[in-house]
């Protein structure tokens, strides 16, 4: 190892393996230039050879006697991470109570970690396309034949094209580069993402366009926010099939006109192919840069040299691309804001549009959040002036929003004697469609995978007299839960507000209503199921997709991931089957998901000339989530649902965390959340409202066993600060683990 010196420079580095605060390393002095803040270096520990990030520059080494190590190498000659990053690393760990590891390697891709290279291919050219090979011609025809195909182009090609036209082998090539014949060179291969096969219908829509005079206000609004140069956040609230997309591209144009970079997240990886597509066919001068979990690890790898280059200015994906180390950062877009799938449940358990607010802050950026159903989180911070808004109240080209009828499916039953699944009058509404040549969707919310008890006669479902949400009914004790508080109560034999002893245990998935639809139509109509099995088949679902589109497919049974952001202008038709389940889900949430995911689902109908309509199948029709999503009363939900939130000290008025508690032994993880529980309470943490302990929803999950804690407070940092102290000083058993997750979105 080489000795530091006097004259040796002094820099912080936090290793990446094990070790959650910087070290102090020295570099020689002809390296002082090369590396930065961000760089990426590998350092020795102890006798370990680790990779590292440099922190900070501390300056010129003292003349002292300790001796500092000297790193071994830099692995990048640029940084890894924007200088804004390592600061957002700092808040993030602070914030959501994780290591700063944990936040370089989720901002940091394995591939670049390990130093992959861009993939190459060899490309070849005449030396000289003047002279005269024909002597060849019989000697050696297999050169000559190369030779002559050359000679007809006008760049170099790569050397396979050559193979490939003249039917030849390797040799042929080594032995004309041998001779000095033809001259070879290397090339990175360019991987694109999504190479579209929607590029002309999207042309020619934006080629149409007209903005409205929402559009043209909002427009101007975003505009002046960004010629400000200074830190925005901007909420543009937007019923569905208002033009938010045509806003987002004024917006970005104007980005791109001052010079800056330009990050764009959507919620779910689905929605990702569409939103490239369209970018390209907006911007086609520009390259557009594909940031997601799902990327192959060259992909991942060729995407952050595109980044780190300076050759791309946008960036598109789903929440991990919040970390996409752009440079100039000037706007940041997160559509449909209020998805619970912008919150990362693996930690680190940050919320890409938290974090875009963040980011936006760090870069005196402007941060611009898209939804036709805010989140409350976000209406409360626009009544708190926190953010600004615009209002997009008008679909364009005056469509019409669709009718929506709601179908009281305890009629439905009542005709049957059994619980349907498809009511008669959204049969006949499918087999229209099929007769008529539109395209329809049928969507089921599968989000929970809890049991719980429903009245058919009247809807009620059996809830927590404490916390508002449903309880689950336990088939092994018989007993319902409330996996908020832990209160339970043996399941009852009658509806304790219509007294009918004709209680149903509630549950069905999309392969069941695929079947039952196929059974129910003509047998010339096309129907496809699209739901998360999809996804882990690469290319299908957007395979599928592309021939909805197309036309090709008749009926779309799908999951939440066809409820939000897709525009299939031939869809006529809607249906949501089991509107209810969001309202029986054991969550203080329910109500906002439900009335979120009907307005999302809804929208999807009559996005093109022709009307849509809406049919939602409910057990509870009164329910005044169903309401007003019926009526698209935004203003009236929000207001009823914020005096609820108030009312029990919930989100938004204070911040959730969740700490889970779990092992492998049953009895040892029930024994630490209990003796948890009595420190808490002898503690008696100011400002903090404790619930819990009880067992998770899933009380097992991969053969761990898990209970958990929900705190209610107003101040994350002062609450984090006080659990880290005293646990400290509460010592686990080797085979029980805890969690906190900060603002958690799932209490399963």
């Amino acid at each position: 190892m080489k000795e530091s010196n006097p004259n040796d420079f002094l820099i912080e580095v936090q290793p990446l393996g094990g070790f959650d605060k910087p070290l102090s390393y020295s570099i020689s002095k002809d390296l002082r230039h090369e590396i930065k803040v961000g760089s990426l270096v590998k350092i020795p520990l102890g006798a370990r050879k680790l990779l590292g990030i440099v922190w900070s520059l501390k300056g010129n080494k003292p003349n002292e006697t300790t001796q500092i190590r000297n790193i071994i190498s830099l692995i990048h000659k640029v940084p890894v991470l924007s200088p804004d990053l390592t600061n957002l690393a700092s808040w993030i760990a602070n914030y959501y109570a994780c290591s700063i590891e944990s936040c370089l390697e989720a901002m940091i891709p394995k591939a670049v970690r390990d130093g992959m290279q861009p993939k190459k291919r060899r490309l070849v050219r005449l030396a000289d396309s003047s002279k005269d090979y024909s002597q060849l011609t019989k000697r050696a025809p297999a050169q000559f034949s190369a030779i002559e195909f050359l000679r007809s182009q006008k760049e170099p090609v790569p050397s396979s094209t050559v193979l490939s036209k003249i039917k030849t082998s390797q040799n042929t090539i080594r032995s004309l580069v041998k001779k000095g014949i033809i001259l070879e060179s290397e090339e990175n291969i360019d991987r694109v993402v999504y190479e579209d096969e929607y590029l002309d219908a999207n042309e020619q829509v934006v080629h149409n366009l007209q903005l409205t005079s929402e559009q043209k206000k909002a427009v101007s609004e975003i505009n002046e926010d960004l010629e400000s140069r200074q830190f925005k956040t901007r909420l543009l609230c937007g019923v569905t099939g208002s033009g938010k997309t045509e806003v987002y591209f004024e917006a970005m144009q104007m980005a791109l006109n001052q010079g800056g970079t330009i990050l764009f997240l959507v919620p779910e990886v689905a929605l990702a192919p569409q939103t490239v597509s369209r970018i390209r066919s907006r911007f086609k001068n520009e390259k557009i840069v594909v940031w997601h979990s799902h990327l192959a690890s060259g992909e991942r790898a060729d995407a952050w040299r595109s980044i780190i280059n300076e050759e791309s200015k946008i960036v598109v994906g789903a929440r991990s691309a919040i970390f996409a180390p752009l440079p100039k950062l000037r706007l940041l877009i997160v559509d449909e804001e209020h998805e619970a799938a912008y919150k990362q449940e693996d930690n680190p358990r940050y919320h890409a549009r938290d974090i875009a607010v963040v980011r936006a802050k760090l870069n005196d950026a402007t941060c611009l959040l898209g939804s036709a159903t805010p989140s409350l989180e976000s209406a409360l911070n626009v009544q708190k002036e926190k953010y600004q808004t615009s209002k997009l109240s008008k679909r364009v080209d005056n469509r019409e929003l669709p009718l929506i009828h709601l179908v009281d499916m305890r009629r439905e039953a009542d005709k049957t004697k059994v619980l349907p699944i498809l009511s008669q009058q959204l049969v006949e509404a499918l087999r229209d469609r099929i007769s008529n040549k539109e395209q329809s969707i049928l969507f089921l919310n599968r989000r929970g995978f809890n049991t719980t008890m429903l009245c058919p006669e009247c809807g009620h479902v059996e809830s927590c007299k404490d916390c508002s949400i449903a309880l689950t009914y336990h088939r092994t004790d018989g007993y319902l839960r409330c996996h908020l508080c832990g209160y339970r109560k043996a399941a009852p034999n009658r509806c304790k507000k219509c007294n009918s002893f004709d209680l149903k245990k509630k549950g069905h998935g999309t392969q069941r209503i695929e079947d039952i639809v196929i059974g129910l139509l003509p047998k010339h109509a096309s129907v496809r199921r699209v739901d998360a099995d999809m996804m882990k088949k690469k290319n299908l679902f957007r395979e599928t997709l592309s021939d909805f589109r197309k036309g090709k497919i008749d009926v779309l049974v799908g999951t939440q991931m066809i409820a939000k952001g897709l525009d299939f202008p031939k869809v006529t038709l809607v249906g949501v089957i089991d509107a209810d389940l969001p309202l029986r889900m054991e969550d203080f949430r329910a109500s906002e998901r439900a009335f979120q995911m009907l307005v999302q689902v809804s929208g999807r109908a009559g996005r093109g000339n022709r009307a849509g309509e809406v049919f939602i199948q409910t057990y509870a029709p009164h329910s005044p989530s169903i309401q007003f999503a019926r009526k698209s009363d935004l203003k009236g939900f929000t207001e009823d649902e914020m005096d609820m939130r108030k009312e029990f000290g919930y989100p938004p008025y204070q911040h959730l965390i969740r700490h889970l508690f779990r092992s492998r032994s049953e009895s040892k993880v029930e024994y630490y959340a209990n003796e948890w529980a009595k420190i808490l309470e002898n503690k008696n943490i100011a400002g903090l409202k404790i619930k819990g302990p009880a067992p998770a929803p899933l009380e097992k999950i991969k053969g761990y066993y898990r209970f958990h804690f929900f705190y209610f407070t107003a101040s994350v940092k002062k609450t984090i600060k006080n659990l880290g102290l005293i646990r400290s000083e509460f010592p686990l058993d080797p085979d029980v683990h805890d969690i906190l997750d900060v603002d958690a979105q799932q209490i399963g």
